[in-house]
């Protein structure tokens, strides 16, 4: 704890020490769904990107299916850090919406590759 000393009798006072705010409620419930919905998207199209969809492999399919595992590990990563006791604090739980909304922004270019290659866009 941070002290201050009083001049007047050069002995140390405490100092508070700012508290840790807490996240309002139903916060956390909200974020841990909008993971797991995204999550299920996304496992979802990847397994038909990867099994079900017809066409060749190319260097560019192949770019969009890394860009999904990459989205779906953030998206994990998120998850994890929204299920633990310390996201109940505000500035955690901003660490997590940043690494939801990062996911979700990496989903997005994977699936705009994605629909590229599909549609035969790509060279």
């Amino acid at each position: 704890m941070a002290e201050k000393i009083d001049e007047e009798k050069d002995t140390p006072t405490p100092v508070a020490e700012p508290q840790a705010l807490p996240i309002p409620q139903g916060y956390r419930q909200g974020i841990v769904t909008a993971i797991t919905v995204l999550l299920g998207f996304s496992l979802t199209f990847f397994r038909f990107w990867g099994f079900e969809a017809s066409g060749d492999w190319t260097v560019a399919s192949i770019i969009a299916a890394g860009t999904f595992v990459v989205a779906i590990v953030m998206q994990i990563i998120a998850l994890f850090r929204s299920l633990r006791l310390e996201d109940d604090n505000q500035k955690e739980y901003r660490k997590t919406v940043g690494w939801f909304i990062a996911s979700a922004v990496v989903l997005l270019v994977g699936l705009l590759i994605a629909v590229a290659v599909y549609a035969g866009v790509h060279t």
